[in-house]
């Protein structure tokens, strides 16, 4: 049984404020799943809220108490001003980041085989102590840091998909041989970070991997850069569990990509990396939404990514 993880919150954060990274990108997901053959092999969880030791792994304790204490009447810009709070948007950021280590800790018992996690605000920008690039805290990295830390596995992949570069989460694990990072981005690209060069450092170097993919990029080279270099790095790697952060918006419908994706594409990495995992790690993935920002388009490719890790 897979979980697709949900809350309310995620649709109430933002709520009535004109942003792209709107609450319709959500409800545009349910709408599909739900009438999606794949809906009854679902098992449909209530996101719980993360405990302020697992964001504190990632974050520091300053930030974290100062996003959890905010008071909010009016939306409030919380860096150059695309990333914005409104009244319920601690709360929802909890519960995104709270996703991740519920979702892994169902996979790691058994529970569900596998998992996506339908959160709002997204994560893989959030710095350490900086929200950026519509995130506020960093979902996958707080899963993994849970992983390795807690749950004590000693090799977990991130493969970051989405079109812009994760550098939050990248910057978290730059040091760190226990966590792969594999990026593949539009690059020269928001936020301008995710160079080849860039491969990690001290016991981390060669545990970060950037492919940045040049405007125009399509499906071809994608899936070579999957088959040539995601899949044999992951099999040199052996992870012990898989996250994704699941972006979307490298579709070719997107408004905020250069990268031209077609819905297909996001199944066979999908198949990809599922096969990865049951060779490595008994199948374990839990997937984690990112950006995506054309409604349809981002619907279609969920649906098609939660079809293949359900089949």
């Amino acid at each position: 049984m897979i979980g697709f993880f949900r809350h309310e919150l995620f649709m109430k954060h933002l709520a009535g404020y004109n942003h792209v990274e709107s609450p319709q990108r959500v409800e545009a997901i349910l709408a599909r799943i739900k009438k999606s053959p794949i809906a009854s092999s679902l098992s449909f969880i209530e996101a719980e809220p993360a405990k302020i030791e697992w964001l504190e792994r990632v974050h520091d304790p300053k930030y974290v108490k100062n996003i959890l204490a905010l008071e909010i009447d009016e939306p409030v810009v919380l860096d150059w001003g695309d990333t914005v709070a409104t009244k319920v948007t601690p709360a929802a950021a909890l519960h995104a980041a709270g996703a991740g280590v519920q979702a892994a800790r169902l996979v790691l018992e058994g529970k569900i085989s596998s998992a996506f996690c339908c959160v709002r605000p997204p994560g893989h920008h959030a710095e350490r102590s900086r929200a950026m690039g519509f995130c506020i805290f960093n979902n996958i990295a707080v899963a993994a840091a849970h992983l390795v830390e807690e749950a004590g596995l000693k090799r977990v992949a991130i493969v970051d998909w989405d079109v812009h570069h994760g550098n939050g989460t990248e910057s978290m694990f730059i040091e760190d041989d226990r966590v792969l990072y594999i990026s593949l981005h539009q690059y020269p690209h928001y936020p301008g970070t995710g160079s080849a060069e860039t491969i990690g450092s001290g016991k981390g170097q060669g545990y970060t991997i950037n492919l940045p993919m040049s405007a125009g990029s399509g499906d071809r080279e994608y899936l070579a850069a999957f088959r040539d270099r995601i899949v044999p790095a992951l099999d040199e790697f052996r992870p012990e569990f898989i996250l994704i952060s699941a972006g979307f918006d490298a579709h070719e419908d997107d408004p905020l990509s250069g990268i031209v994706l077609t819905t297909s594409a996001f199944r066979t990495m999908t198949e990809l990396l599922k096969a990865s995992a049951e060779k490595h790690c008994k199948g374990r993935i839990v997937s984690m939404l990112e950006g995506g920002y054309d409604l349809s388009a981002l619907a279609e490719s969920v649906e098609g990514h939660v079809t293949v890790l359900a089949i």
